[in-house]
């Protein structure tokens, strides 16, 4: 029985997020802040004691030492509170990590895939139907891709050549080439890293690919070696996540991360509609990104990472299923899209966003949020709910390019403005979906375009397989002269924005 336009429109619309806020996930929110802040509670005790302090005079302080000589018990006591509070404050104080530079792979020219090309390679493939071909048109025409988007040379070959060392050949060119520029920019030597994540959600080989990275950059025998596959677009802030963890325990230490997706062995030769969504969307890209949490590197490091929320619906069963590998009726392999996936990232989402509002917030924000929500949830009350204003928080918002639906969906449902969305949609249109990768493309073409400038708040949100969703919140340390930089819009930034035409009925 087909769907009716109702269940078609819950099924490829995001649900209003602040609209059916859950009260545990704010408990949550609050949570974190408070579990991660406590230490700030000995600020005001330590500038109580400054001030009392400063109004001593020199007989005052003359006076106090006579009697502290006679009372050894005292001396002692007092002695040991300040060393202890000393102590509990530097111990509970996170390390800061800081983000020194990052670098996007711009593959050459001859990688490049128009919509026609793209059409034309699936059509001599010779493994789709007619019906088919013209279903993936459909999808290119309201992707929100462009006509420069890249693909591997296994799958541009006619006919393609999906082999494990074309696979491995399209990883050394994305990760090493991310990498390479990444450690020219910085200066920083390979054997001065630390600790190395890599993530590629579909293309596991052994040797893993982190062992790649150090076998051609020489890595220090005790690297901390992290290779992290089936976590979907989400992967990268994961990373991330990751390395700040690590990065809280072993002191002076540089993180390397590098995020990208496979193709050569995961484009899709079957005739499952559900299946072929992704090659439409999903093209050749990687990041490079290195942390330290040396202070002395402050001073030349792009940004500060403030804040990451990781959410996880994989206990229910809908949200876990919604994206699967598997294989279809003829045995092929692909990357099913269930057709709850909009329903199921809009949950994921409306998770991550009430749990990260109290931490980010105003307070003004929060408490009339907090008094509407508590009115309406606790006391019944038939109150219009209040929707925090999200852009009171950010400057900037890096949201993974998925798909053209999912931004027109988050724009309406965060009310962001056409400006806000800018660098997601078109670096989408640029590059394709890029899976993890995408956000440092988006952080790439803000800094391209000017608009970072110091003290900036930059909140990147992805989500993937699983389900995830992830979130990381980046200040910006000084403000990014774009002649000055070197990433992948540099030379072509004049050229946007462009205009792509919004889709009207998201169902139809």
């Amino acid at each position: 029985m087909p769907d009716s336009p109702s269940d078609r429109e819950r099924r490829t619309s995001l649900p209003n997020f602040l609209l059916s806020v859950k009260l545990k996930y704010v408990k949550l929110g609050y949570h974190y802040l408070i579990s991660h802040f406590m230490y700030l509670l000995l600020i005001p005790l330590l500038a109580v004691v400054s001030v009392h302090l400063s109004t001593l005079t020199s007989q005052d302080l003359v006076h106090l030492w006579h009697q502290l000589r006679f009372n050894l018990v005292t001396v002692i006591v007092c002695s040991t509170l300040i060393v202890f509070l000393a102590t509990l404050y530097f111990m509970s104080r996170p390390k800061k990590v800081y983000l020194l530079d990052f670098a996007c792979y711009k593959p050459e020219d001859a990688h490049i895939v128009s919509r026609e090309t793209f059409m034309e390679r699936s059509a001599l493939a010779g493994t789709f139907s007619e019906e088919n071909l013209a279903f993936q048109k459909k999808i290119l025409e309201r992707s929100g891709l462009g006509q420069n988007t890249y693909f591997p040379e296994a799958v541009l070959q006619v006919p393609p050549n999906p082999s494990m060392a074309e696979a491995r050949k399209e990883a050394e060119m994305v990760m090493f080439g991310a990498i390479d520029e990444l450690l020219a920019k910085t200066g920083v030597k390979a054997k001065d890293i630390g600790i190395l994540i890599v993530n590629c959600s579909l293309f596991c080989p052994t040797p893993s690919l982190s062992s790649m990275v150090v076998n051609r950059y020489k890595l220090r025998g005790n690297v901390l070696s992290y290779n992290l596959g089936g976590m979907g677009c989400s992967a990268g802030l994961i990373s991330i996540d990751l390395a700040k963890q690590l990065l809280q325990v072993n002191p002076n230490s540089y993180a390397l991360v590098v995020s990208m997706e496979n193709i050569t062995l995961n484009w899709y030769f079957g005739n499952n509609r559900s299946m072929l969504v992704s090659n439409c969307l999903f093209r050749m890209g990687g990041a490079a990104i290195l942390l330290s949490n040396r202070s002395s590197d402050r001073s030349r490091s792009k940004y500060q990472l403030l804040h990451t929320v990781r959410t996880h619906k994989g206990a229910d069963d809908r949200c876990y299923s919604c994206v699967f590998q598997e294989e279809d009726d003829e045995k092929k392999i692909g990357v099913a899209l269930s057709k709850d996936l909009m329903a199921v990232a809009g949950e994921a989402l409306k998770t991550n966003i009430t749990t990260l509002g109290p931490i980010v917030l105003p307070m003004s924000e929060q408490l009339l949020f907090f008094v509407t929500l508590v009115g309406r949830k606790v006391f019944k009350m038939k109150i219009k709910p209040y929707i925090p204003d999200f852009k009171l928080a950010f400057e900037h918002f890096c949201i993974h390019a998925g798909g053209r639906a999912v931004l027109d969906e988050l724009e309406k449902n965060l009310e962001l403005s056409d400006w806000h969305m800018e660098p997601s949609r078109m670096t989408l249109y640029r590059f394709g979906n890029t899976s993890s990768s995408s956000l440092w493309y988006e952080l790439a073409y803000c800094e391209a375009k000017g608009r970072i400038q110091k003290g900036d708040r930059s909140w990147q949100i992805a989500f993937g397989s699983g389900f995830k969703c992830n979130s990381a919140v980046w200040r910006a340390l000084r403000t990014i002269d774009p002649a000055k930089e070197k990433n992948p819009w540099i030379n072509e930034i004049h050229e946007f924005p462009v205009h792509v035409p919004r889709i009207t009925k998201i169902g139809s």
